[in-house]
């Protein structure tokens, strides 16, 4: 296996530049030179897009870059002390020590695991002061191999208390971050070190990239209290269910180890703590929630069902769009009887079933073509079931799946029963009111004998029953109701008003460029779509139209910026302009973010005055897109081609000649004018 680090890889005493985004770029840059990553623009992006999820630098003036990319093929760790220090984003002041972690995409067990030493090696001060003290890159080299040289299997392993007498205090906790190569075991590092400190003992479940090992039952049930620190969902935890809880982000045990350990054991000795929600917890309790807010909480719990929802109106949307382009618009009518009917060997004669626009006029296309939209079809039957599913399964985790899965197909009327239709605005309520039942279900004191049946059996039964009785005979017909008028409203929506809805849908695309209004506004489209199920013309499909185009202006604009005034941005943004051509061809907003990070009151309102152009535009056109996803890759999704690219130009013209106006406005751009663009 390649060596983790060379003496190419280390840079000592460097100026890198004044801004994070600067050292980021010099280091990515360092790593290509050394021939570990074979594009420098996808090695930067991917570390900036780690960077926005949540700043990475560390107390004690450390910072840890990092993140999993297709950019490099072996683990890499480049290093940089610096001199002036750069602002990471740290409570306590700038980083002078820089980690660049970059792990390769789908990279072995093994590799994570060097990582892990690593990171767990960064949170003690031994190390750090070596590195401060290293008088060449050979010497970093040798310390970063010294805690890196153990055998790799324990990294993954969380310690398992052993048996001991009650006057001990115990603890167990779970450390999770969405890259899973660094944070998460400096995290546990910090906790096992600061329960040391408080003679205290501590299990520590990593929920890393490299895997996990589950903690043991026994040493949860003898635990006095539970720490969650983790950026993401816990998985399985149900396990911990009713224990006092401390949760937080997954870098507050770095920073205030001391204060969390302390905090835990607060917790064990208070009579009515936040617990863990589940069975064993008062029902006047506070849950583990508790410290988020409601606006946070429900976010969270639409955006886990509409992330669960999206590979099904991926697949079933462009296996539509694939059916329509070999067999014509009308499949819809005798799709399923060719499927039933035919077979290869037995094709269709496509003018006797109806099929006049058949491409090629070929019965084989038009028996594949009536495949595809029965596959896509299908699976848009289970758009809303799965929505109502997973909101619930964020409400009340495992236990409800199964009722919010019913409720969803209740608004649908999955099982043909003649109930009235409420879409996805019923499955959104009934997944909610599902996973609501569930965790109250949940809260339940039982005999101890009865656990095991609670999350198999009894939780889903009587969630399915009351939640179901309540939409059956309370909800359906005002959630129908309401549902067939909003449908209406926006079937009535043409002209101006049309056009006003597609500049707001723009707006909301390029805001944030991945993050929440961004989120609400692909939400909208892809449940539109959804709803809009095997139609060959619904506004909805207008509207998903409008939000892909909009969403993938940012980034081309920004490319095209780059080329026509190349001056006016540094060497890191015009490597990453090279990459936003691709990015916003496929509809990656993100790709606008490493510009956005270094001038946002420049370049934020510049793209968004041209994506709200471009979703204006598409409306007037009447674009319309069956597919979810894919950008100018799923053309033969899209309906009204030239008014596709008509709006997508003019929206990327008017972004780009924005932000290249704005950026030569003042001193900084004259100052930008003056560095010499590399040949």
């Amino acid at each position: 296996m390649a060596e983790l680090m060379t003496p190419q890889l280390v840079r000592l005493d460097a100026d890198l530049g004044g801004a994070k985004e600067d050292v980021i770029a010099a280091l990515a840059a360092v790593v290509t030179e050394a021939g570990r990553a074979d594009d420098v623009a996808v090695l930067e992006r991917d570390l900036l897009a780690r960077e926005a999820k949540a700043v990475t630098g560390m107390k004690d003036g450390i910072a840890i870059p990092h993140c999993r990319t297709e950019a490099v093929s072996v683990p890499t760790v480049a290093f940089a002390r610096l001199a002036p220090p750069v602002d990471f984003g740290a409570k306590d002041g700038p980083a002078e020590l820089i980690f660049l972690i970059a792990a390769p995409e789908g990279g072995g067990n093994t590799h994570l695991q060097i990582l892990t030493k690593l990171a767990r090696a960064l949170v003690k001060p031994e190390f750090t002061d070596a590195l401060r003290t290293a008088a060449t890159p050979e010497d970093v080299v040798a310390i970063v191999g010294g805690v890196v040289a153990d055998a790799p299997a324990a990294a993954t392993a969380p310690a398992e208390s052993k048996p001991a007498a009650r006057s001990v205090r115990r603890l167990v906790a779970v450390t999770s971050c969405p890259t899973g190569i660094a944070h998460t075991y400096m995290a546990a590092e910090a906790l096992e070190a600061a329960a040391g400190r408080a003679g205290v003992e501590i299990a520590v479940e990593t929920q890393g990239s490299a895997g996990a090992k589950p903690l043991a039952r026994a040493t949860i049930d003898a635990a006095d209290a539970v720490i969650f620190a983790a950026d993401v969902g816990v998985r399985d935890r149900a396990r911990f269910a009713g224990k006092p809880v401390v949760t937080s982000g997954v870098k507050r045990p770095i920073d205030e180890g001391d204060a969390m350990i302390a905090e835990a054991l607060r917790y064990a000795d208070d009579p009515n703590p936040p617990r863990v929600e589940g069975g064993g917890a008062d029902a006047d309790s506070r849950t583990a929630t508790a410290g988020e807010s409601w606006g946070g909480r429900v976010r969270r719990i639409l955006m886990t069902g509409v992330s669960y929802m999206i590979p099904f109106v991926a697949a079933g949307g462009l296996l539509i769009a694939l059916g329509f382009l070999l067999a014509g618009y009308e499949i819809t009518g005798p799709g399923g009887e060719i499927v039933s009917n035919n077979t290869f060997f037995d094709l269709p004669d496509p003018d006797a079933s109806g099929l006049p626009h058949a491409l090629l006029d070929s019965g084989f296309l038009a028996y594949l073509g009536a495949i595809f939209f029965v596959l896509g079809a299908t699976a848009f039957k289970f758009l809303v079931p799965a929505l109502a599913g997973y909101i619930a399964y964020a409400i009340a985790d495992r236990p409800g799946i199964a009722p919010g899965f019913v409720m969803g197909a209740l608004a649908v009327d999955l099982g043909g029963f003649g109930l009235a239709q409420s879409g996805f605005l019923g499955g959104i309520v009934g997944g909610i009111l599902a996973g609501v039942v569930a965790l109250w279900v949940t809260r339940w004191k039982v005999a101890t004998w009865a656990r095991g049946l609670m999350p198999v059996l009894v939780i889903p039964l009587l969630a399915t029953l009351v939640a179901g009785l309540v939409m059956v005979s309370v909800l359906a017909r005002p959630l129908g109701w309401l549902m067939e008028r909003l449908s209406d409203g926006l079937n009535d929506m043409s002209g101006s008003n049309a056009i006003i809805l597609g500049v707001v849908l723009g707006l909301m695309m390029a805001f944030d460029m991945g993050g929440p209004l961004n989120k609400v506004a692909y939400a909208f489209a892809t449940t539109g779509l959804a709803a809009a199920s095997t139609a060959t013309d619904a506004p909805e499909l207008r509207v998903m139209a409008a939000v892909m185009l909009a969403g993938m202006v940012p980034p081309i604009a920004l490319a095209l910026a780059t080329v026509v005034r190349p001056r006016l941005f540094s060497p890191a943004e015009r490597e990453s302009g090279k990459a936003g051509w691709l990015l916003g061809a496929s509809f990656i907003t993100e790709g606008a973010i490493p510009f956005a990070a270094a001038d946002p009151v420049r370049v934020i309102p510049s793209i968004m005055l041209g994506s709200a152009v471009t979703g204006g535009l598409s409306q007037a056109f009447d674009v319309s897109l069956r597919a979810p996803h894919g950008g100018v890759f799923v053309l033969f999704a899209v309906d009204g081609v030239l008014g596709f690219v008509i709006a997508l130009v003019a929206g990327v013209l008017v972004a780009a000649a924005s932000v290249i106006a704005l950026k030569s406005i003042g001193s900084s751009a004259r100052a930008a004018d003056a560095q010499p663009v590399a040949a």
